[in-house]
């Protein structure tokens, strides 16, 4: 599979992003082009953007973005754009704010954030659409005429604006003047506005119920507000359906501070954790692929320094809450708001405050809220540029290329590291989960025990640390260590299936079955829903003789997954070596409508070919060496039935390729002598197992068998004191071969050596008492020591 295709997607995705960002800061924030271009330039290239646009499961949050943009942008669409600067306008397009709900949804399928866009636009609706230009002293302030970009930004007149003695009004803004009383004056200082204005601002919001018409202007407002909640309900109860009705299930690994039993230090954590992502956006400078427990430590006090950090964020957040509310009649702060809305609402389900996530840091989450910052931070440059001089905005904007140059570098450095596994893992070393998986990275199996000890000092209960190093140490054959450690990952980690089934593997291995057991079992009741954890116990119950038992846990296995296809091919093993071959037919073929593997066609294959059915062994066999060519055993197999089948040119041809790319192949000269002996070339059939023999293969029973097979070569030659060697040399390897004790009786029966004969025979014999044809033997060797002895008799006489 090619990645090239899937980081051409993102990169795309990233683009249109970018592009439909630009669009909406121009039409719906700033109203400038080149404000615009620069929101986002520094959104294209921040740097906190790489994993979502790296990774493949970062796309999840560049398209919930890019259909959060288009749903926001239907949204104002949908409101009647002649109006708006009056108070509430209506609900002119149907068909646009249908059309924003269904984006809506399509971006909360894609990513849970993606709902946050149904509260973004109700709050740009209700304080931007919905804000009329205020009077005073018989002007309208307004925005002076859009200007083209420049290394200045333009800012607003100080004045109202005439010309030709005409007052302008701009169609895009909403209006609150005409519905409530006029404001006291406005003090004239250039400071940051805060609390004065804002409680009056909200008083008067307040006390506008006193005015009749209030709720009758507010209508179409209502009306658009009523729609989305009660969708936006109806919505999330089926996300929930989806969802089986309950929450994904996370571990301590994944949130450390959400297990925390004191309510002080969640709190602390949650908010310090804000402050964190905050400084992500703001100074990019640290950035990691997981940041797991261990890698930000609790806040457990409130004598820790980094509260600091979590109080500078909430006043900042305040007063910049305070500023939007004292002067949201005012068109120049509505840059502020879009700015903490886009910045606010995406992040609130990443926030812990409604729900447990699975992470402590996701870099990816703040894609979304990312578009927030960039607004703030292109808003603040403005500012700062009409404040300053012609020198002091020139170096400013001077600071700010530099600035996106610099990104743009970072941007760059972290795709590389992006570009493998490992390069990911040991960027931040301190990461106890980045040190573990580094050690399931390497092949070194001294490298990877290090690696696993370092984790473990950083975190004693990473559960799957433990799990790592105890099964090296169990391929180690160091099995009491292992066996403590996997004790240990269970205990940090009760719901970690893998760590039953390894514990009770080695257990089994031990011969201490009864333990086995009873870790199986407290597997299945800490982690009911394991459906590896049922298929493992499966064969374990198989091989400590209950089948019975082993059917139900199989049939739970697929249950839980249907698509457990390893699950369906052992429930037919077990039928097969029941003697039920339909059946053990029926889920093998299961199993491969789930999935078309030659690991399951190989099993069908070899019960088509133990059944007689060759045909249809030929077929599989041949599916599964075409989805498999470079598997040995396949085409060994395959070679095997077309040997059984008669077409032994093509068996041998296979059988030679395999044999000349791997010369150690014992089993490919077996299957080599068979074919040539059924080709009746005798002295090929014996040089191939001489060669199988040359091998020194390992097993006696094996030896046991070229043995024999050599002496039926010698024998077919009628060197019948040579096979005789061949025939001894297999019994005093495996002295239960029968037929090579026949074979010798055999031999010494041909040769008139009846005592000797019989003896072989009646060897034979004991081993397969119920053989007819030894049977059948020592009946015609009786006869013919019978016949002698008549024969002795009358030579006697």
């Amino acid at each position: 599979m090619n990645p090239f295709y899937f980081h051409a997607v993102n990169v795309i995705l990233h683009c249109l992003v970018t592009l439909v960002l630009m669009y909406t800061c121009d039409k719906a924030v700033f109203r400038n082009r080149g404000l615009a271009f620069a929101t986002a330039l520094l959104f294209a290239v921040h740097p906190i953007h790489t994993e979502a646009v790296a990774g493949i499961v970062g796309r999840a949050d560049v398209l919930a973005c890019l259909l959060f943009l288009l749903a926001f942008l239907s949204y104002n669409r949908s409101v009647d754009q002649h109006h708006v600067g009056e108070c509430f306008p209506p609900t002119t397009s149907p068909f646009f704010l249908l059309l924003s709900l269904f984006l809506g949804t399509c971006a909360m399928l894609v990513k849970e954030t993606g709902i946050t866009v149904f509260g973004v636009c109700l709050v740009y609706d209700f304080f931007s659409l919905s804000h009329k230009q205020e009077k005073s002293n018989g002007a309208i302030h307004q925005r002076g005429p859009q200007q083209p970009a420049s290394p200045q930004p333009p800012s607003l007149p100080a004045h109202p604006h005439r010309e030709n003695g005409k007052q302008h009004r701009f169609p895009h803004r909403g209006a609150w003047g005409g519905c409530h009383s006029p404001s006291p004056p406005e003090p004239k200082s250039g400071g940051f506005p805060v609390s004065p204005r804002a409680v009056w601002s909200l008083m008067r919001y307040l006390t506008a119920r006193s005015n009749r018409n209030f709720l009758l202007t507010m209508r179409p407002f209502l009306k658009r507000a009523t729609l989305v909640v009660s969708y936006v309900v109806v919505v999330l109860y089926f996300r929930l359906w989806l969802m089986g009705g309950s929450m994904p299930l996370f571990s301590e690994q994944d949130n450390p501070a959400s297990f925390s039993p004191y309510i002080l230090t969640r709190f602390l954590t949650y908010s310090y954790l804000l402050a964190f992502n905050v400084w992500l956006l703001l100074a990019p400078v640290t950035l990691c692929y997981d940041w797991q427990v261990g890698s930000i430590p609790l806040v457990e006090t409130i004598w820790d320094v980094r509260n600091l950090a979590t109080i500078l964020l909430a006043v900042v957040m305040t007063l910049l809450s305070l500023h939007c509310l004292a002067a949201f009649k005012r068109l120049e702060h509505k840059e502020v708001l879009v700015g903490l809305v886009f910045l606010v609402f995406p992040f609130i389900p990443a926030s812990n405050l409604f729900f447990r996530v699975g992470f402590v840091v996701a870099e990816r989450v703040l894609y979304m809220p990312s578009m927030g910052y960039c607004i703030l931070f292109v808003h603040g440059l403005r500012k700062l540029c009409t404040c300053l001089n012609r020198w002091g905005a020139t170096t400013l904007t001077v600071c700010t290329a530099l600035l996106l140059l610099l990104f743009s570098w970072k941007t760059v450095k972290q795709n590389e590291i992006w570009l493998s596994r490992e390069s990911l893992f040991r960027l931040y070393p301190r990461h106890a989960s980045a040190l573990n998986n580094l050690g399931t990275l390497t092949r070194d199996t001294a490298e990877a025990k290090m690696y696993y000890q370092r984790a473990l000092q950083l975190n004693p209960q990473h559960n799957r640390a433990l799990f790592n190093l105890g099964n090296l140490l169990k391929s180690q054959e160091r099995k009491e260590e292992a066996i403590t450690l996997l004790k240990d990952s269970i205990k940090y980690g009760p719901e970690f299936a893998d760590a039953y089934s390894s514990l009770a593997s080695l257990l089994a291995e031990q011969e201490r079955f009864k333990e086995a057991e009873e870790i199986y079992q407290a597997g299945i009741k800490n982690c009911p829903d394991s459906s590896d954890l049922h298929n493992n116990y499966g064969v374990f119950l198989v091989d400590t003789g209950s089948p019975e038992k082993a059917v139900a846990h199989y049939q739970q296995a697929i249950t839980l997954s249907p698509s457990h296809h390893v699950a369906m091919v052992n429930l037919g093993r077990l039928y097969r070596s029941l003697g039920d071959n339909s059946v053990a037919e029926e889920w093998y073929k299961r199993a491969l409508q789930v999935a078309r593997k030659a690991e399951l066609l190989s099993p069908l294959g070899a019960l088509y070919y133990n059944t007689g059915r060759y045909d249809e062994a030929l077929q599989v066999y041949r599916e599964a060496a075409a989805l498999q060519p470079s598997q040995r055993e396949l085409r060994l197999a395959l070679a095997q039935v077309l040997a059984v089948m008669g077409q032994t040119k093509e068996a041998e041809k296979m059988t030679n390729h395999i044999v000349s790319e791997e010369t150690g192949c014992l089993e490919c000269y077996r299957l080599l002598s068979a074919i040539y002996s059924k080709q009746e070339h005798h002295d090929k059939a014996l040089d191939a197992i001489d060669k199988a023999l040359q091998l020194k293969p390992k097993d006696p029973k094996v030896i046991s068998e070229l043995f024999f097979t050599k002496g039926n070569q010698l024998r077919e030659q009628n060197l019948l004191d040579k096979a005789f060697e061949s025939y001894k040399a297999a019994v005093e390897l495996n002295p239960a071969q029968a037929q090579a004790w026949m074979n010798m009786g055999g031999i010494q029966h041909i040769k008139g050596n009846y005592v000797s004969a019989r003896a072989y025979y009646e060897r034979a014999l004991q081993l397969v008492p119920d053989s007819k044809l030894l049977q059948e033997n020592l009946a015609k060797l009786d006869r013919l020591e019978k016949r002698l002895q008549e024969v002795r008799e009358k030579d006697q006489t």
